[in-house]
């Protein structure tokens, strides 16, 4: 009879009571599951409960991108790519809702740098023909003084001879 600890430890020594062994719950199929889901699977229409907001908020999308937006403004801004007065106009650009995401924003610096750079090259072309232009002036003034005082010149010395 096993009414006690040390019978039941007699039976098991004796080989008439074993221990069963543990239950396997097997994860397998669990990870295949996981591992389609992060492909995308299992995702579409007839699995979802939650509304899409709920699933995934706007204002989590919003707050992503804009942290991805000012992020790369200020690392521009840090690196010289573009300076302090383009990062602000941008800045309220992006708070704005123009750039969509981060390669938009990239593309907008690089068009609106390489518009400042024509910009100047062309105020640089024009300063330098008005200054060119100026100095033609000078000369062709010079040029005429000189002409017309000569001419003064010779009617006084004709003036002079008359005398």
């Amino acid at each position: 009879m096993a009414n006690s600890r040390q019978n039941i430890r007699k039976l098991v020594k004796d080989g008439f009571v074993i221990k069963k062994p543990a239950k396997v719950h097997s994860r397998f199929r669990a990870n295949e599951w996981a591992a389609a889901k992060r492909k995308g699977r299992h995702t579409g229409h007839g699995k979802r409960k939650g509304a899409k907001e709920a699933r995934m908020p706007v204002k989590v999308l919003w707050i992503r991108r804009m942290r991805v937006l000012r992020r790369l403004l200020s690392k521009y801004r840090e690196s010289k790519k573009i300076d302090k007065h383009l990062y602000h106009t941008l800045y309220l650009k992006a708070k704005g809702n123009e750039f969509k995401n981060k390669r938009v924003l990239m593309e907008y610096i690089h068009k609106a740098k390489k518009e400042k750079l024509l910009e100047k090259t062309l105020s640089d072309q024009a300063e330098a023909r008005r200054a060119k232009n100026k100095a033609a002036r000078e000369r062709k003034s010079e040029a005429a003084a000189l002409k017309s005082g000569k001419k003064q010149d010779e009617a006084k010395a004709e003036e002079a001879d008359a005398e």
